[in-house]
């Protein structure tokens, strides 16, 4: 659903509706009779079918057409151009699946009654009509625009970028907005750019492709594909597969898509093109510390740009064989990935349950084997997601949205298959679930194109979307840092059950108790990839600016508070120090890891009365330092300052 809000006009916002899939009933997978709010109302007539490995169906597509054409007339057989018309088995999928269609269109009823038939073919171990998924995205702000930490000089960080900083309640006004809100909701990659920048690590975005944009990494755009076999969804002109990851637009605009007859939209639904992918890909890596945009979460990383999705969405068996392709598995027809993605991110999905045997479930499974992190979009219809595809599947790493102030978002879907939230957005003031008109701070702010249908060449902007769209890639970008910070500590490098593991233990507390359960917490990057880089981190760590003072810290007798500063290589002269104030600490020092509360284990020690501690390292160590004040007595008032002379 188009719906536009009367703003300035460098301001366009578009609702898009989550979306289509399928359920579970044995060897047939039924459709919903009634299509899901915002579903295209389109007809059936292609279908997945598993064949047992030792069936004749399986070896020979001719055998295969004869038991669809015998279940077609039995199914209709008043029908004589249903029973007699051409089955034509189109490909074989990765999964070794069939993918057929057949001669005529079919309703959601009429495709359930086939479905069921076909199943009663001993040779037939699963039926499902291919049906099309969608971009998730709920509302998107586009608008042209010409961002701290690590340092980012991206001139819009700072003024937009809320989800990429820590979510320690620090007040923020975004945008244009005249509001502060307390930001909670924040992924903390700021931080985490400390540690790790993903270098070395290829996300696959499986979407609807990418668009020539300067602050992107665009090398790997013509080493991706476009999986869409269907000229209609392509807006190519023929039924194939063809080189690279671009996008032609998606847009349903115009009367090749609204005509009533053979249309997937309505005038009052048509849409002009989403640039969806390009949206997400720059979350997850836009271009970084380049004086250009914005900054994106794992920025060193490279992004192997996918298009699963055209006009009116794509197809499930499309999208099934992007997943294998993009992790490195052969696809018949299609040259073999040159650059296999170790993290896969899919903001795209519908209604359905997904289970492992069906074709979402097994090409996720393949993946995985092959060595992926598969992220999803947990959806965006408010609803349990166990009852959307894929965020259901197993073995994916399913992410609810928050908006700044860390509330779930009104529209993201919940339950106990979520594994984790990250900020989505909450479009409102306050992350209400209504308001009179979206405020800044409700979205998250990332690269877009300008263009109503093709790309515009020189229509490259920075926009904002809100939804589970836009909390997956922080958490696909927080992947790649995770992954990349494992390598260079010459640590192994997680699988996707220990990646999943240390993204739940390392994640943020909600601040406020959410209603519906959306997972362990709200990601926390610095903490996840900490963990993947063996640093232990202990409770309320705070990271030091070099050269900034951190005043007002206090610790009651006994307690401490532990400081950490990343040194870069060539650094010289590490000074470390405690001061001012009123009590008496003492400062302990080690490399790589927290000291004890004792100091014990510290591998320098400053211990004077008073405050005024100093530990000096002529030639550090490449490596995040720890330094922990500990209270001989309650001190109050005190300041910590690291510096080091060097790049």
């Amino acid at each position: 659903m188009t719906r536009r809000i009367a703003l300035p006009r460098n301001l366009l916002f578009l609702a898009v509706a989550a979306l289509a899939g399928a359920a579970h009933a044995g060897d047939a997978v039924p459709l919903p009779v009634t299509p899901a709010v915002g579903e295209p109302v389109l007809p059936y007539s292609r279908f997945i079918v598993t064949y047992r490995s030792d069936s004749a169906e399986r070896r020979q597509p001719t055998v295969a057409a004869q038991g669809v054409r015998r279940a077609l007339a039995t199914t209709f057989p008043t029908d004589r151009a249903a029973a007699t018309g051409e089955i034509t088995q189109l490909r074989t999928l990765a999964t070794g699946a069939a993918l057929i269609r057949v001669p005529r269109t079919l309703s959601a009823i009429q495709a359930n009654s086939l479905m069921r038939q076909i199943a009663t073919d001993p040779a037939v171990l699963r039926v499902e009509a291919d049906r099309l998924m969608h971009p998730i995205a709920d509302i998107a702000v586009a608008r042209t625009m010409g961002a701290a930490d690590f340092t980012a000089d991206d001139p819009y960080f700072v003024r937009y970028q809320w989800h990429l900083r820590p979510g320690d309640g620090h007040a923020e006004t975004i945008g244009r907005d005249t509001s502060a809100y307390a930001n909670f909701g924040g992924s903390d990659v700021s931080r985490a750019w400390n540690l790790a920048d993903g270098a070395g690590i290829t996300v696959a975005v499986i979407d609807t492709g990418l668009t020539h944009h300067p602050d992107i990494d665009l090398s790997l755009g013509d080493a991706g594909y476009d999986f869409i076999t269907d000229a209609y969804v392509s807006g190519r002109p023929t039924n194939d597969r063809t080189p690279g990851g671009w996008d032609l637009g998606d847009w349903t605009s115009d009367a090749t898509y609204t005509d009533p007859q053979t249309g997937c939209a309505t005038p009052a639904t048509a849409e002009d093109s989403s640039w969806h992918g390009t949206h997400v890909a720059g979350t997850i890596a836009e271009l970084t510390a380049n004086a250009t945009g914005m900054a994106g979460t794992a920025h060193a990383a490279r992004v192997l740009p996918i298009r699963a999705l055209g006009h009116c969405g794509g197809y499930n068996s499309d999208i099934a064989d992007a997943i294998v392709w993009a992790a490195g598995g052969h696809i018949d027809g299609v040259s073999d990935n040159t650059h296999p993605a170790q993290v896969i991110s899919m903001s795209l999905g519908g209604q359905g349950t997904c289970y492992a045997d069906d074709i979402t479930g097994l090409a996720i499974a393949q993946a995985r084997a092959l060595g992926a992190v598969v992220v999803v979009a947990a959806g965006n219809s408010g609803a349990e997601s166990g009852g959307f595809t894929p965020a259901s599947c197993p073995g994916v790493i399913s992410v609810a949205a928050v908006g700044i102030t860390g509330k779930r978002a009104y529209y993201s879907n919940y339950g106990n298959l979520v594994a984790i939230a990250a900020p989505g957005g909450g479009i409102f003031d306050n992350d209400s679930s209504s308001g009179v008109a979206p405020v800044d701070a409700g979205f998250v702010w990332s690269t877009i194109n300008t263009g109503p249908h093709e790309p515009d060449p020189a229509g490259y902007a920075y926009g904002g979307m809100a939804g589970t769209s836009q909390a997956t890639p922080h958490v696909a970008g927080t992947v790649a840092l995770m992954l990349g910070a494992a390598r260079v500590a010459g640590r192994p490098v997680p699988n996707a059950d220990t990646v999943l593991s240390m993204l739940r233990s390392s994640a943020r507390g909600f601040p406020t108790a959410p209603l519906k359960p959306i997972g362990a917490g709200i990601v926390d990057a610095y903490a996840a990839v900490a963990a993947a880089a063996g640093i232990d981190l202990p409770p309320d760590t705070t990271m030091l600016t070099r050269g900034v003072t951190l005043g007002n810290q206090s610790a009651p007798g006994g307690g401490s508070k532990v400081y950490t500063i990343v040194v870069p290589a060539g650094a010289k002269a590490l000074n470390l120090r405690t001061s001012g104030g009123t009590g008496n600490a003492t400062l302990y020092v080690r490399a790589g890891q927290a000291p004890k509360a004792d100091g014990s284990d510290a591998t320098y020690v400053s211990s004077h009365a008073g405050n005024a501690e100093a530990v000096v390292i002529p030639t550090p160590a490449a490596t995040t330092y720890f330094l922990r004040a500990t209270a001989l007595d309650a001190y109050s008032g005190l300041s910590v300052l690291a510096t080091y002379v060097g790049p």
